[in-house]
C-alpha cells in the first residue's frame, strides 16, 4: 500500500516501511493520486489533506522576506531582458547608424527600466499586480 504524510511531505509504502515506523498523519493514497501528488510535488506544490481527509496539493506558504525575495529575482530578470536594447540603441548612437528604436520607445524603455529600478521602494511592491508593465513593443524585438 502506497501512504503520503503532509506532515514530512513524503510518500511511503508498508512494502519498505513498517507501518509502525510510519507518520501518524499518513493517508492512504491509489497509483493515480500517487502520480499527480508527485507531479504537484515537483511543481513545488505542497501535499496537505482536505476536510474529508482526502490528499490535496497547496501552493507553499511563504513568508513577506520570501516574497520580496522572489519579487526582485523577477525584477533583476526582467532588466537583464530589455537590456539588450538600450545597448542596441546606444552602440547605433555611437557608431552614428540607423537606429532600431524611435527616440520616443528609447524613453519609454528607459523609463521602465527606472520604474523596475525603483519597484522595490515602492508601496505596492511586492504585490506582483502591481508590477511595472512593459511597454508593448518590446515584445516585437528581436535579438
Amino acid at each position: 500500500m502506497q501512504y503520503m504524510s503532509p506532515s514530512t511531505q513524503g510518500f511511503y509504502n508498508t512494502a519498505n516501511y513498517p507501518k509502525r515506523m510510519l507518520p501518524d498523519d499518513i493517508v492512504e493514497v491509489t497509483d493515480e493520486q500517487f502520480r499527480y501528488l508527485l507531479k504537484g510535488q515537483n511543481a513545488g506544490k505542497v501535499m496537505a489533506v482536505d476536510a474529508d481527509g482526502q490528499p490535496v496539493l497547496n501552493d507553499p506558504v511563504l513568508d513577506a522576506v520570501e516574497v520580496a525575495s522572489q519579487e526582485r529575482i523577477w525584477r533583476d530578470a526582467e532588466l537583464e531582458r530589455v537590456k539588450w536594447l538600450r545597448e542596441r540603441h546606444r552602440d547605433e548612437l555611437e557608431l552614428s547608424i540607423p537606429h532600431s528604436l524611435t527616440d520616443d520607445q528609447y524613453g519609454q524603455l528607459l523609463e521602465y527600466m527606472q520604474l523596475l529600478r525603483d519597484w522595490p521602494a515602492s508601496t505596492a511592491f511586492p504585490n506582483t499586480d502591481a508590477r511595472p508593465v512593459a511597454p508593448a513593443w518590446i515584445a516585437e524585438q528581436t535579438r
